[in-house]
């Protein structure tokens, strides 16, 4: 016990008086290492009768926690120390003037803002939803058939969980899907449909948000932005969609600009068109508005009654309109920009060019009714 006092004096003396972190780590070593003092005197209990256990043992392991607990002690102050001397030593004027640019706002989320706006006039509301799906709500309710091409994996991102994997290529070869295969939202009419599922017309809104499909060139990519609309009443006509489509285009380029309409297909409207705007292209510059060619910008057309039907609306009682743009193709459109993925570089110099100030709200005049 002797022994025991005094080499518990030595070590308390020799950490209190160490002045720096590997010093203090010699003194562990020395003391608790493998073959550290301590260490060894631990090892011997296993030669001593058991009497001399019953005594050496608590003793030799309180020498042991207590020299552990005097180390970290002054580790820990001895860090506080080396901290203090750094702040100390290491001070910054934070009175300096400091040259740093202000950010810009990305098209994107401009263009959307001025969509908004447009929109928000004439009494639609935003209204947003999840961008993972289900097949329901982004395929079935939306009257796609079971082996429609955009079911296909070459064109979405379906989601399949790990239990299930055995499972990946039945699906890939047959394209069947159950109602809770999540995917990877394809467009934002899934939003519709949860509208028309918990809403009772009268209905206005636009549903901007990412969407996501298997495509990437220089005017496509994985990720983009869409904005759709919905308008459920019941008396609504081609002539309201055609309207108010032809004041939104005129509003957004702020100008009058020539469309026209030509039929097309889209399973969840009926009947469908794509609307397209009079352009002409001056060197690497394309103008709306003007020239004697036609450029499609959106796909619209009346609610198919099945997607009603999937709602649990009745479409003798209740008629409405869709539409759907693309607001990276918008952008690209206004603001002259040449490459798509450009816009997702996250190259700053590119941002300072295209890019808007942030304090400027969008605030157009639509002169819509």
């Amino acid at each position: 016990m002797t022994d025991i006092t005094a080499i518990h004096a030595k070590y308390a003396r020799l950490i209190d008086t160490s002045d720096s972190l590997s010093r203090l780590d010699d003194i562990r070593v020395s003391a608790l290492g493998r073959k550290g003092e301590i260490s060894m005197m631990m090892r011997g209990l296993g030669e001593m009768t058991l009497d001399e256990k019953k005594v050496m043992g608590p003793a030799l392991n309180g020498l042991k926690n207590d020299i552990a607990a005097l180390i970290e002690t002054r580790k820990t102050a001895l860090e506080n120390e080396a901290l203090n001397k750094a702040l100390a030593s290491e001070t910054l004027d934070m009175s300096l003037p400091v040259n740093i640019g202000m950010g810009t706002l990305h098209p994107v989320q401009q263009v959307m803002e001025e969509i908004t706006v447009i929109f928000s006039d004439t009494g639609f509301s935003v209204v947003e939803g999840p961008d993972i799906e289900d097949d329901f709500h982004n395929f079935t309710a939306l009257n796609f058939p079971p082996d429609h091409p955009a079911r296909d994996m070459h064109d979405t991102f379906f989601m399949v969980p790990d239990e299930t994997e055995s499972g990946k290529d039945v699906k890939r070869q047959t394209g069947k899907h159950t109602s809770e295969q999540k995917v990877l939202r394809t467009h934002t009419s899934p939003v519709q449909i949860r509208t028309m599922i918990n809403r009772k017309p009268p209905i206005r809104i636009i549903a901007p948000g990412r969407t996501y499909r298997c495509d990437s060139d220089q005017t496509h990519t994985p990720m983009f932005h869409q904005v759709e609309g919905l308008a459920i009443d019941g008396d609504i006509h081609m002539g309201h969609l055609k309207g108010c489509l032809i004041n939104f285009v005129s509003a957004f380029f702020e100008n009058d600009v020539d469309v026209r309409f030509r039929p097309h297909h889209f399973p969840f409207t009926e009947p469908s068109a794509e609307m397209d705007v009079r352009y002409e292209r001056v060197g690497s510059e394309i103008r709306i508005g003007q020239g004697d060619k036609w450029m499609e910008i959106l796909g619209c057309g009346m609610v198919h009654p099945d997607v009603l039907r999937a709602c649990n609306l009745n479409p003798d009682e209740h008629q409405g309109f869709a539409f759907g743009m693309g607001v990276d193709r918008l952008a690209m459109l206004k603001y002259g920009i040449p490459d798509l993925r450009d816009m997702f570089a996250a190259d700053t110099r590119w941002l300072a060019h295209y890019g808007f100030s942030p304090l400027l709200q969008a605030n157009l005049a639509t002169g819509l009714s």
